[in-house]
């Protein structure tokens, strides 16, 4: 799995991932919280079928979210095909997953439709045009819920109008170091973005890496959003190089410690929390992105930073796991890794 990191992407020294997801609804549905499971059914048979009669879908398997279990449904959140809100409406929830897991078309989670492209790298742009191709295809046999004023009718109103979030998962450690990212907090309120953590909205920014998305929809297009988000991303990863750079030549010995002891801990530890090691994992990351640890390349970092989570972690090892248990494993895992 994780096989949408595999690739290099622009910007990948700091921006980790890219992703678009648009939400609709089809038109006479209630929204999937108050739909009943019968009414959510329909629902799924309807865009499966559509799926089932275009060639663009071949490539895509069907899952149903009662059916996993739950090990299954934690990995694909920890890997970022699904979300939180699908699992938590298991009973309704459904989802196509194309088979280099690039997009996922989730079904019944806080509306009918939520169509995310995913990506490593700064790559807003194309992953704009694959959804909004998939949003036609479907489009052409499916009625969505549309008003001339306010656009796609979304169940949560900051999703109305082009139904588009647009987000970016980038790595920020030198900022959060020099406490830069107060700054960063503030600046991005003020413009329409929102901050958020590793797995989104009322989540913690787990080894320093935060969400970067917009907070709006509703009067801008989808090729605004998309530029203004790009804009400031750009703006915020040369801030942090800019930051790192004056690290290496002001306080080189305090930045080189730092990284070499996240390292040797990594190395040697026999027992690991996931935070614990999400930190020492970010720390190793800047070593390598700022030149001070040669021969690791930083998306095996990116890689690890997932694998380690709970539910990956007992997937690799193919066992259940106790809290105590998966500790040890975490330090096993990262030991034979790096």
């Amino acid at each position: 799995m994780i096989k949408w990191l595999e690739d290099s992407g622009v910007e990948d020294d700091v921006v980790i991932s890219s992703r678009i997801r648009i939400a609709r609804n089809l038109e006479n549905f209630k929204f999937p919280q108050i739909m009943n499971r019968e009414e959510a059914e329909d629902i799924s048979l309807k865009i499966l079928n559509v799926a089932k009669k275009s060639d663009s879908f071949n490539d895509y398997k069907f899952y149903r979210v009662n059916d996993l279990s739950v090990l299954e449904k934690n990995v694909f959140i920890e890997e970022h095909l699904i979300s939180p809100n699908l699992v938590q409406n298991q009973e309704k929830g459904s989802f196509l997953l194309k088979n280099d897991e690039s997009v996922t078309i989730m079904i019944n989670e806080e509306d009918h439709l939520r169509i995310q492209c995913l990506s490593s790298g700064l790559n807003l742009e194309e992953l704009w045009s694959a959804a909004n191709n998939i949003d036609d295809i479907l489009e052409e046999s499916l009625d969505f819920a549309f008003d001339e004023k306010f656009g796609y009718l979304t169940s949560c109103p900051t999703n109305t109008g082009t139904g588009m979030r647009a987000s970016v998962m980038i790595h920020l450690p030198s900022l959060v170091f020099t406490g830069y990212m107060n700054n960063i907090y503030q600046a991005l309120s003020q413009i329409g973005l929102t901050v958020r953590g590793l797995y989104g909205e009322g989540t913690s920014a787990l080894g320093n890496i935060f969400q970067i998305s917009n907070q709006t929809t509703l009067g801008e297009t989808e090729e605004e959003i998309i530029q203004k988000l790009k804009n400031v991303i750009i703006q915020i990863a040369d801030k942090e190089r800019e930051v790192r750079n004056k690290l290496l030549n002001t306080r080189q010995i305090e930045i080189e410690d730092k990284v070499f002891r996240s390292m040797g801990i990594l190395k040697y530890s026999r027992i690991l929390s996931s935070n614990e090691a999400m930190s020492l994992l970010s720390d190793v990351k800047m070593g390598i992105e700022m030149g001070i640890i040669k021969n690791i390349e930083p998306k095996e970092i990116n890689k690890l930073m997932i694998l380690i989570q709970p539910a990956s972690l007992q997937k690799y090892f193919e066992t259940d796991l106790t809290a105590e248990k998966r500790d040890i494993k975490r330090a096993e895992l990262i030991r034979e890794k790096i």
